[in-house]
């Protein structure tokens, strides 16, 4: 009999294959340890060091080819993984307990014990945290009882994947061309496993719950995506939808909508191996180009000439597009040695993006600026500089002298440059509310709604306690959005969407009745998204958006968006 069960879609992509259990914890369940008197100290050190040597030697194996599939900057959490499984205070407590008499897999379950359960009591990214020490101690436990476990990369051709989580390396080692798709009990859509999905255009559905648990191995399942459902038993026309919603028709060039509204629709990209991706899925440019992923696992900084090829492929790529650059985005949560980030009690909230750049990061936001006009200098392209974090009109103008003052350096040194636009990545109430003076300062205002919501509503990414919270859907996320779009009325600067939220199909025409110019998303969704924009009249779309406004809570949004007629 069909079941259908709602959960967070990942990717709007849908897969139609037998479900298969994914249980990595099945094999790990521990016998009693021996007699302390048993228990040889050397040997089980000898045993915890080979398991790590293993261990550290797969997960670089892993990052690398995780940076070649998904991008530089979602492998870079396998880095974090290679510290955990390094870390001193976990070494120490290993041989501590091995010490006292436990075998080396004891000892590795009773060390990360208290690390997990303090991370497991923090919000947002850092309760993430407790999830990635899982996994970096299950694979060591692995390893030291020769368990293999679920080979995922071997998995039956039309696989449908079910797990109460998915690690970001189980989501890597998972290969789109075997596996229609997984859904999970736990996650939410700004999680490890749903970012790796959407990069590797993996039907997906997250947060399932418990209901997930009463699917039989073998059932045949569609994993839709884009509806958030996980249905069982299809029938036949079920699964024809599923497939024919799989085969979204790519759609080179501008589009419109059906009344002639142009909207330009842009890939997000993290690092230069997505660009082909962006352009085989008729990306009409890049709105958000993440520079993250230059000065992330190395030793020392990028130099000029390093970012200045980066930024020039990047242009090559979109010859007749625009390239939106955005300054280094970094703050207390990414391990980048060399810039001696600091301890914060909540990193989201202190010194990061255009902060740094300002002050700690002066002189490589000097070395980027400069490689970012040497690059816009060049006749291919049009490229734009996109500052991250803005909260007050001092800092963009503090930001705009430092262009005036490279360009003028530039120019002393007879080097040719460009004059980029400059613009504001709209993800703090602050420049929501403050969106009429940056208008007038700046060329674009691009809103990040993932950070944008988070911050609105107080509600941390990834932390699936508050998940219900950080919904793009809520009133007053739609608000801020329509503020800022008000407030560059009357201005040149233009508005753009670079979060999330631009990349749902569902939202579509509610963003275009917001007056969004142009939509920026991951490159899987660029065809979904525009073809809803062919679908969509311009004017229902702002009596759309109007009622939305008008709305008092996140379901009365949701039940005005479901009410919508489908227009194929």
């Amino acid at each position: 009999m069909t079941r259908t069960l709602d959960g967070v879609g990942a990717t709007p992509r849908a897969g139609v294959g037998r479900a298969v259990w994914y249980r990595p914890d099945a094999d790990l369940d521990l016998p009693d340890p021996p007699d302390p008197a048993a228990v040889d100290p050397t040997a089980e050190r000898e045993r915890f060091e080979r398991a790590r040597d293993e261990a550290r030697e797969a997960l670089r194996a892993e990052r690398d080819r995780a940076a070649e599939r998904v991008g530089e900057e979602e492998a870079a959490v396998f880095d974090a993984h290679v510290q955990f499984l390094d870390d001193p205070q976990i070494e120490a407590g290993v041989e501590g307990e091995i010490d006292d008499g436990l075998p080396a897999e004891h000892a590795v379950r009773a060390a990360f014990a208290g690390p997990i359960e303090q991370f497991e009591g923090m919000d947002g990214r850092m309760a993430e945290r407790a999830d990635d020490l899982r996994d970096v101690r299950d694979r060591l436990l692995r390893l030291l009882l020769g368990g293999e476990g679920t080979d995922l990369a071997a998995l039956p051709e039309g696989s449908v994947v079910l797990a109460e989580r998915l690690t970001p390396s189980d989501t890597a080692r998972l290969d789109p061309e075997r596996v229609a798709g997984f859904a999970t009990v736990t996650g939410g859509r700004t999680s490890h496993a749903a970012i790796f999905a959407r990069s590797l255009a993996l039907p997906a559905v997250v947060g399932v719950g418990d209901a997930l648990r009463g699917i039989e191995e073998g059932t045949e399942v569609v994993v839709d995506g884009e509806a958030g459902e996980v249905v069982t038993d299809p029938d036949a026309d079920r699964r024809a939808t599923a497939e024919r919603e799989d085969a979204a028709e790519v759609r080179a060039g501008a589009v419109t909508t059906a009344d002639g509204v142009p909207i330009e629709v842009a890939a997000n990209v993290g690092h230069p191996s997505e660009l082909a991706g962006a352009v085989d899925r008729g990306a009409d440019g890049i709105g958000l180009f993440r520079t993250e992923f230059l000065f992330l696992d190395r030793e020392a900084p990028p130099d000029e000439n390093e970012q200045y090829e980066t930024y020039r492929e990047a242009l090559r790529a979109f010859p007749d597009g625009r390239v939106i650059v955005r300054t280094l985005d970094v703050g207390g949560d990414k391990p980048i040695p060399y810039l001696d980030l600091p301890e914060e009690e909540n990193p989201f909230l202190g010194e990061r993006g255009i902060r740094r750049s300002l002050g700690a990061d002066a002189d490589l936001f000097e070395t980027q600026l400069r490689a970012l006009l040497r690059a816009a200098g060049d006749a291919e392209g049009d490229l734009a500089v996109m500052l991250p974090l803005v909260a007050t009109v001092e800092e963009f103008e503090a930001a705009a002298d430092r262009v005036e003052a490279v360009a003028a350096d530039l120019d002393a040194e007879g080097i040719e440059r460009g004059s980029p636009d400059l613009g504001v990545m709209v993800e703090t109430p602050a420049a929501v509310l403050l969106a009429s003076e940056l208008a007038e300062r700046a060329d674009f205002l691009s809103i990040g709604t993932n950070d944008l919501t988070q911050y609105v509503n107080a509600a941390a990414r990834g932390n699936e306690r508050v998940a219900d919270l950080h919904d793009p859907r809520h009133p007053a996320v739609l608000r801020a959005v329509a503020r800022t779009v008000e407030a560059a009325r009357g201005t040149d600067a233009w508005v753009g969407m670079c979060g999330e939220m631009a990349g749902d199909p569902d939202l579509t025409e509610l963003l275009v009745g917001l007056g969004l110019d142009e939509l920026s998303m991951s490159a899987v969704t660029i065809p979904a998204v525009k073809a809803r924009v062919e679908r969509t009249n311009a004017a229902d779309a702002r009596e759309l958006a109007e009622r939305a406004l008008r709305a008092h809570t996140k379901r009365e949004v949701i039940d005005l968006l479901s009410q919508q007629p489908d227009q194929p």
